[in-house]
């Protein structure tokens, strides 16, 4: 089933049967998931995913040596960019306790691969992710559809003014040329995070400050070495948009576009998970690009699964789905991008100025 609309959920007080019955299916449904094993360690899996992603890392350094003073070496930043995003993947993974048994050593690996190869805040993902798998989708308390650039709601659409309310009128169409930029804004963003930290936290947010900065500065500093001026800022450029639209691409499928959950809403958590989340069909090619992302219902309803075992859970929830009655969206890569877009544009109609003459706007085409 595929969601060509957004819907809002507006339910204060569920139904106390309603909510006692899906509570208790989800506690099934954690049975039958346990019991068939999807919950367990893949430790191969992802020792053979890191294997591939390093020999990867390894071909684009020889390619860059091989290749010189050549503009073929946006080729290998194309390639750096899609391998740092699988790199995000894992580190996504480490921050869900998917890759090892203990949480001490998922935090380790993660904040390592985050901080030292990826170059973004750990602390500052974990913080802003666990706050959107608490509360997907709701106004308010979901930081994904925040008010920022682009505006995921009518009534934040309303509030743009100035030359702004023109880019989030046509916001759908401008998305993805948009998360070009959006491999610097993770860096910023991060960084900014860690500047205003709670002073509590000063020692830790401090490591991660100086581990950023000597990764960020190193890795500029050797294009500026190995490349001419020109041939170094393109690199450098093509590597992050690259990076910012494979990611981009990859988290915006998931949940744009589909039910917003009002502020005061009270949800069982198998229907806030379920009715705010959309799988993407693809089988196990698609596992690989988007990094287990793809299973967003599953992944959101057993954060701690490993990506292998996604698949096979996805049978299990599709069919309790069914049985309660609780919708589940699933559909295509290239539609859930139209359906993105068409609920970007949708509520960027929030940002037309409301003294706009309706005549002016159909001779203009919008």
């Amino acid at each position: 089933m595929t969601v060509a609309s957004t819907s809002t959920i507006e339910t204060t007080a569920p139904p106390p049967r309603a909510a006692q019955r899906h509570t208790g299916s989800y506690a099934q449904l954690s049975r039958e998931v346990r019991e068939a094993g999807l919950l367990r360690r893949s430790y191969t899996y992802y020792l053979v995913t890191a294997s591939v992603i390093a020999v990867g890392l390894g071909g684009v350094v020889t390619g860059m040596v091989l290749l010189g003073d050549s503009w073929f070496q946006l080729l290998m930043a194309g390639a750096l960019g899609i391998l740092l995003t699988q790199i995000a993947f894992l580190t996504h993974e480490a921050a869900h306790r998917q890759v090892f048994a203990t949480g001490p050593v998922n935090d380790r690996v993660g904040r390592w691969l985050a901080n030292a190869v990826v170059g973004i805040s750990y602390s500052w993902w974990m913080s802003k992710h666990t706050r959107h798998h608490a509360n997907p989708n709701q106004v308010g308390k979901d930081p994904d559809i925040a008010p920022d650039t682009i505006r995921f709601t009518p009534e934040s659409a309303q509030e743009v003014r100035g030359p702004m309310r023109l880019l989030v009128r046509h916001q759908g169409w401008l998305f993805f040329p948009l998360l070009t930029l959006e491999g610097l804004n993770l860096h910023v963003t991060s960084v900014r995070s860690l500047l205003r930290g709670d002073p509590a936290t000063r020692p830790a947010r401090r490591r991660e400050l100086v581990t950023i900065a000597v990764r960020l500065t190193a890795y500029v500093a050797l294009l500026a070495w190995i490349f001419p001026p020109g041939l170094a800022a393109a690199f450098l450029g093509v590597q992050m948009a690259v990076f910012g639209v494979y990611m981009g691409a990859s988290f915006a499928p998931n949940h744009k576009g589909m039910a917003l959950v009002e502020p005061g809403a009270k949800l069982d958590f198998l229907s806030k998970q379920v009715l705010t989340s959309r799988n993407i069909t693809g089988g196990w090619f698609m596992d690989v690009l988007m990094g287990g992302l793809n299973h967003q219902v599953e992944h959101h309803l057993f954060p701690s699964m490993p990506r292998p075992h996604l698949g096979r859970a996805r049978a299990l929830v599709r069919e309790h789905c069914s049985r309660h009655g609780v919708p589940y969206t699933e559909t295509t890569l290239l539609r859930s991008y139209a359906i993105v877009v068409q609920h970007l544009n949708r509520v960027g109609l929030g940002a037309r100025d409301p003294f706009d003459c309706p005549l002016r706007q159909e001779l203009r085409g919008y």
